[in-house]
């Protein structure tokens, strides 16, 4: 009689945020970071990390970076750095990543149809796609899609509300939700996302840098909102057009628009 197997090693795919850095000044970073995090009201707790250092030219205390990350309930996973700092990061203990380039950084938020820096979010990066995925956990479900058509888009499709705790990623695909995003979910897609009802929780669409994606949704009020890496919170209420209405949610240029959905 073979024996039971005590460990399997599988691929699995993983949706992380990206932390993009643009400078090697330390406490600069530090205080930055408390501010993002002190923004985001806790929306990114618990979130795995990559720290994005692909734009610096000098290196910084990759330790003292990922505790403070650690501080904010932000668990570091790896590091993207160019040839000159990857040995200072090998030698901090970081895994070195490759991930497709991040958006460009966004101006500062403005009042109704502002868009905040990828973060901390912003910066979104999925790892690349498995040959065989594990299965999620029970609270996420990750999309694998047959081979499409040529020129067609693969979709995702979930026919039922999603409940707080719940994560739903469509890889390579877009997403349809029919039903609602309650407080504490999140439907994540690498395409648009489609939710025909109430979003409630974290809607974030072209999580793998897609400028052109789009969130729409019969009745927005949600927690957050992003689009290739760019988010926003939505902690105080919008204009009456838009709050609690069908709505569209896409970027112009760098800036993340919120705008009333014609239906």
């Amino acid at each position: 009689m073979e024996a039971s197997p005590v460990l399997d090693i599988k691929s699995t795919s993983l949706y992380a945020i990206r932390v993009v850095l643009h400078s090697s000044d330390l406490q600069a970073v530090l205080a930055a970071l408390d501010q993002r995090m002190e923004e985001a009201a806790g929306f990114f707790e618990d979130e795995p990390v990559v720290i994005d250092a692909s734009r610096l030219t000098e290196p910084l205390d990759w330790n003292q970076l990922a505790e403070a990350l650690k501080r904010h309930g932000l668990p570091t996973i790896g590091i993207m750095a160019p040839a000159d700092l990857a040995e200072s990061a090998r030698q901090a203990g970081l895994a070195l990543l490759s991930l497709p380039a991040a958006p460009a950084r966004s101006p500062a938020p403005e009042p109704e149809a502002a868009a905040e820096p990828e973060p901390a979010p912003a910066a979104q990066a999925p790892a690349p796609a498995p040959s065989q995925p594990e299965t999620p956990p029970a609270t996420e479900t990750v999309a694998e899609q047959p081979p499409a058509a040529p020129h067609a888009v693969p979709t995702m499709v979930i026919d039922k509300p999603l409940r707080s705790g719940q994560r739903v990623y469509a890889r390579h695909a877009d997403l349809i939700v029919m039903g609602v995003v309650s407080h504490g979910a999140e439907v994540i897609a690498d395409g648009n996302i489609h939710v025909y009802g109430p979003l409630r929780g974290k809607a974030m669409a072209g999580a793998r840098g897609d400028t052109k994606a789009r969130i729409y949704t019969t009745r927005l009020e949600a927690e957050l909102v992003a689009v290739a890496g760019v988010y926003r919170t939505l902690t105080t209420a919008l204009s009456p057009d838009i709050q609690d209405k069908p709505a569209l949610i896409r970027l112009d240029g760098e800036k993340l628009l919120v705008e009333p959905l014609p239906i």
